[in-house]
């Protein structure tokens, strides 16, 4: 079977799934209404998303030199930096740095998902444990995420229950309420955080001028994550740079706003190895948090691709997963439309980026060019006229 006939099949039997149309039909309203209300409450957000599109812009026209003082920052903190060019280079790097016989967590990250990571640590001999909710579920259930911001969005309560119980070994059992499972998984997380040896998070955002990574979350897991563990690595791809922390913490708050969890519990700001200057005021680096700071950006085709002056456009998303929630294809067949760590209208075009035209070129052809991507995305991304060329270049691919 072709991989246009694959993409079609996936796509009916989504459409026929009842599960799938009842939790649609449901949770996807429920966002969409949550991020006008957020938007009419805090009317300075859309503002704040104008100043954004602008400099995610700058970003991705100087990227490279951003890149260079990036790391440069990240040195003169008392961190460590390393550059990947291909998800296999980030890999072997932050294989290196965890060694083997590890435990190891992680915040949710999606480019740790584009390069295969978990898989990787574990087959150097590590326990690898995702501390996100949505992600500790899709690692027990052995499924890949369906949104960047709410990854287990397809699964149903009772599915969650089966998945934690025979995937992860959480104490819970059918006719548990959410809040209940949730003080389960609480329980359960706490020996894995004290426990760790390595902790990994994403990044929101990087400021290139103190080499700060910043992060928004509502669980708290990634301040655990980047605070209990001797090691804290930090994963990111090159296009979350931007100029200053300022700039990152306005591309935090956007983020949060868009996705439908405004004000976050959590925007962290981590510059370095924890410290203490409680002596003769000496900075001294490793008191009660991480001894180390690593942060290895990944390339992956996105310096390339910055230079192009469609494609790049799709280098300033944020992650916040606004197209996917208002896509018509997607409210009919979810994660059917996606492939790996990406799903709709943003993750035909990153798809497109990291993984080639072969993968994003039969997803594409399920668009309907409905234009909502681009009229709801913070940023204004035209995605529509991303996905015209991707379509444009698959069917030249299919005719040669």
């Amino acid at each position: 079977m072709g991989a246009l006939e694959d993409v079609v099949r996936r796509a009916l039997e989504a459409v026929e799934d009842p599960e799938l149309r009842r939790l649609f039909n449901k949770v996807l309203p429920n966002v969409s209404e949550k991020v006008y209300a957020i938007l009419k409450r805090y009317p300075y957000i859309e503002r704040l998303a104008e100043e954004v599109s602008r400099i995610k812009r700058y970003s991705i026209e100087n990227l490279e030199s951003l890149v260079k003082q990036a790391m440069e920052s990240v040195e003169r903190i008392g961190g460590k930096s390393y550059y990947a060019r291909t998800p296999e280079e980030a890999r072997k790097i932050i294989g290196e740095i965890v060694g083997s016989g590890k435990v190891v967590i992680k915040g949710k990250s999606m480019i740790t998902e584009e390069i295969g990571l978990n898989q990787y640590l574990e087959s150097l001999g590590n326990e690898v444990w995702e501390t996100d909710l949505g992600m500790l579920i899709l690692q027990a259930g052995g499924e890949r995420p369906s949104h960047p911001v709410i990854p287990a969005l397809h699964l149903s309560k009772e599915k969650v229950t089966r998945h934690l119980r025979k995937g992860a070994d959480v104490d819970v059992s059918e006719g548990l309420s959410i809040n209940e499972i949730v003080k389960r998984v609480r329980i359960f997380m706490r020996e894995k955080f004290t426990k760790a040896d390595v902790g990994i998070t994403g990044a929101n955002a990087f400021a290139a001028d103190t080499g700060a990574t910043v992060t928004v979350e509502n669980e708290s897991n990634n301040r655990l994550t980047s605070a209990l563990p001797e090691k804290h690595i930090v994963v990111t791809s090159i296009d979350k740079i931007v100029p200053t922390l300022e700039d990152a913490i306005k591309v935090a708050m956007v983020q949060a706003a868009f996705a439908g969890l405004y004000p976050p519990t959590y925007i962290n700001i981590i510059a370095g190895p924890s410290s203490t200057a409680d002596i003769e005021y000496e900075r001294v680096y490793g008191a009660h948090g991480p001894r180390e700071y690593h942060v290895v950006f990944i390339d992956n085709h996105r310096l390339e691709y910055s230079k192009d002056p469609l494609i790049s456009d799709i280098l300033r998303c944020i992650r916040c997963g606004r197209c996917i929630i208002e896509c018509p294809v997607y409210q009919a067949i979810g994660p059917a439309w996606g492939s790996g760590a990406y799903n709709g209208p943003m993750g035909v075009a990153w798809l497109y980026i990291t993984e080639g035209l072969e993968r994003a070129g039969p997803l594409s052809m399920l668009c309907i060019h409905a234009g909502n991507c681009r009229e709801v995305c913070p940023l204004h991304i035209d995605i529509p006229n991303i996905m015209q060329r991707i379509k444009s270049e698959y069917i030249r691919s299919l005719n040669n």
